[in-house]
């Protein structure tokens, strides 16, 4: 375990730099001084330019796209430092990637989250830091300490100020079946009542039925998610709470904005009044979409480093 009197340094690669910045900034510190490029062939280069020896480090890296570049730079970055003779390595992962291969859903599947998880306990990593993991069984993969941070109590705090507590003209709604235990919590933050969409298919080559679970006729709806990749479960889910349901207005906020394929174009012709995500990963587009806004995670993200630093419990952080 490091010393207290150990300096706290904190270093990224180049897959979330501007989240990066904005936590050095809520520390009152700066970035460690480092270059992450590539060799001609394509191979990942790290270069570190200040001694880090028995220091506490934190490297703030998503696995995000392009994700195999980006966990090899984790992964080589982690090393180098380590080879340094580091004190203590912390990854700081605001979104894992892999982690919907948590499973084998078929014969012969991977199990990716959990290889994931063994090489960056391989590379010399100490423990892990995230935020709202696809599948929370996964911490146990890592035979590492993970903390796994709630992306929901920031949305919680934004929504408390738009519409109160315990509005009875809201609800929160789960997109699907197995969402239904973090919107459940997300829900009582708020005071408000739970709906669930509930879509199957009846028969095979036929398209998904959707119900809703719930009155949210003339409610003002919030789905909530942890993570929004081509959107189409989002925006299907959104569609079926306002013509099945009968909602007045759906909003919509999830942890990490993947946004790929035809995610944009999806939510910009969606009935969705706003999609709100965290910076975990960044915008993927080169034109803003009207519908979506960003929330800064870095001072979560900053106050978990400033404890781990000072070992103090992170197991209140978002009570109240």
């Amino acid at each position: 375990m490091i010393s207290r009197n150990k300096e706290l340094k904190i270093f990224c690669g180049n897959a979330t730099p501007a989240l990066a910045e904005d936590i050095c900034a809520q520390l009152f510190t700066q970035l460690g001084k480092a270059s992450v490029g590539q060799f001609a062939d394509g191979e990942c280069s790290i270069s570190v330019y200040e001694p880090v020896r028995g220091n506490d480090v934190f490297i703030v890296q998503s696995t995000c796209n392009h994700v195999n570049d980006n966990l090899m730079e984790l992964l080589i970055m982690i090393d180098a430092l380590r080879r340094a003779s580091a004190g203590r390595i912390t990854a700081v992962i605001p979104y894992f990637g892999y982690a919907r291969q948590d499973r084998k859903a078929k014969s012969r599947d991977p199990i990716s989250a959990k290889l994931v998880a063994n090489l960056i306990t391989a590379a010399g990593a100490d423990r892990v830091l995230t935020m709202d993991l696809h599948a929370a069984q996964i911490q146990g993969f890592f035979d590492i300490p993970v903390d796994n941070l709630q992306g929901a109590y920031l949305f919680a705090k934004h929504y408390l100020k738009v519409f109160g507590k315990g509005n009875e003209d809201v609800m929160v709604v789960s997109p699907d079946v197995g969402s239904t235990a973090r919107a459940r919590s997300f829900a009582l933050k708020l005071g408000v009542n739970l709906a669930i969409v509930d879509k199957r298919r009846e028969r095979a080559n036929q398209s998904e039925v959707m119900n809703v679970i719930g009155n949210v006729e003339g409610k003002t709806c919030i789905l909530l998610d942890d993570i929004v990749d081509t959107a189409g479960s989002l925006c299907g889910a959104a569609k079926a709470i306002v013509e099945i349901g009968g909602a007045k207005e759906v909003y919509a906020c999830a942890t990490h904005g993947v946004l790929s394929g035809p995610a944009l174009e999806r939510i910009s012709n969606s009935c969705l009044k706003e999609l709100r995500l965290l910076d975990t990963i960044p915008y993927p587009g080169t034109e803003p979409c009207e519908k979506i806004t960003y929330m800064s995670s870095a001072a979560v993200f900053a106050e978990a480093i400033r404890r781990i630093y000072e070992e103090v419990s992170l197991g209140n952080m978002f009570e109240g």
